[in-house]
């Protein structure tokens, strides 16, 4: 049944191909203008994603339920910005606050040595360029020259844009070895809740929005301690972030639209506790992360998500550090390199056609926009 799909889904690029190429072709004669074929297979590229869905198939009849979750008070405690903490009554839920003063965040009152880690995440509306939600795993609490971290960070954004994030993993302080990967998302994550989960074992992790897996990154010996293995915490912060997280640091956080609000909800920590400090790990311990972990759902990649996953790749995915030769002209061990994907990218490791690149029309709205926020482009 997946085989057909993609098969059909396949014959309508096709399709939608050969119409564009018609029509371009008939207006390059009638206008007597030669386009390159680079500049060609752009237009086509766009003009695909134009076309296609906002959702592209990934959604699925629940492939797996995160059905244990915990309250805040019996998972969780402060990290910073206490005032900036707005918890449910029913203290399932938390709300995270950035204004003028401070930023806020909250950690799980455990480290975990492998596991399942996730929650429904509806992110700030309006304007929120310069601000980061993150939402992560680390130890360096702990750990300070040598931790370890998995991460969601989202990079702000402006109204009428499309949001953009990243996925990075740090092992053993790596941080001069930094593993990002950004990508567009194909909703507004505003609007509504969706869940974010990070799987981690010791031969695996896996990234997922909703039933979506987005990252898989496979452990192999020549990554060595680069692959995360001391115990770690799930973490979710809110902070200004001007200097970097929009457009480079072009855009800067707009404190009249404060407060920003970052709501958290159906918080699971599905994972073995255990203490840093500790060298081996409890047999207890040990056998669940082999056994539990690996029989639950989301610990394997289904034939249909792993299409989605490659969809969302081939669509969404703007920065690969696999494919940024200027920082590693040899590609770290974990990277699998597509060829096809390979001649998308520069260099850089960014699009050689990314939209930022690109002047776009505008509507009078996104105009108006623009100006009332410092005449901003593209995030």
């Amino acid at each position: 049944m997946a085989l057909q799909q993609a098969e059909e889904e396949k014959a309508l690029e096709n399709k939608i191909e050969v119409v564009l190429r018609k029509h371009v072709k008939r207006f390059c004669e009638q206008k007597r203008v030669v386009l390159s074929g680079t500049f060609l297979n752009w237009i086509f590229q766009i003009s695909t994603l134009m076309l296609w869905p906002g959702n592209p198939d990934m959604e699925f009849d629940a492939v797996f339920n995160v059905d244990s979750t915990v309250t805040f008070n019996n998972g969780f405690s402060h990290l910073f910005g206490e005032g900036n903490t707005i918890r449910s009554p029913d203290d399932k839920s938390v709300q995270l606050h950035l204004n003028q003063y401070t930023g806020s965040g909250f950690k799980s009152s455990d480290l975990y040595n492998h596991g399942f880690f996730s929650a429904k995440i509806k992110l700030p509306s309006d304007y929120t360029a310069g601000i980061v939600v993150a939402f992560y795993m680390t130890n360096g609490d702990v750990f300070r020259k040598s931790h370890d971290e998995l991460d969601f960070e989202f990079l702000g954004n402006i109204r009428g844009k499309r949001w953009r994030f990243q996925t990075n993993m740090y092992g053993n302080g790596s941080t001069s070895r930094g593993r990002e990967e950004r990508y567009y998302l194909w909703f507004d994550p505003s609007k509504q809740f969706h869940r974010y989960s990070i799987l981690w074992t010791t031969k695996i992790i896996i990234f997922y929005i909703d039933d979506v897996p987005i990252r898989e990154i496979v452990r192999n010996d020549a990554m060595g301690a680069d692959f995360p293995s001391k115990p770690m915490g799930l973490y979710a912060t809110i902070w200004d972030a001007s200097d970097w997280a929009t457009s480079g640091g072009k855009y800067k956080v707009n404190y009249k639209y404060a407060p920003f609000v970052a709501e958290f909800t159906d918080l699971a920590l599905h994972g073995c506790v255990a203490d840093p400090l500790q060298e081996v790990v409890t047999t207890d311990c040990a056998a669940r992360d082999d056994g539990q972990l690996a029989s639950d759902d989301y610990a394997s990649i289904t034939p249909k998500q792993r299409n989605a996953m490659k969809k969302f790749i081939g669509k969404y995915m703007y920065y690969s550090y696999c494919y940024d030769t200027v920082r590693y002209p040899v590609p770290p061990p974990e990277c699998v390199v597509d060829r096809a994907m390979r001649q998308r990218f520069k260099d850089t490791g960014r699009l050689k056609f990314d939209e930022k690149h690109h002047r776009r029309f505008k509507k009078r709205g996104e105009v108006m926009d623009a100006r009332n926020n410092g005449n901003q482009e593209d995030v």
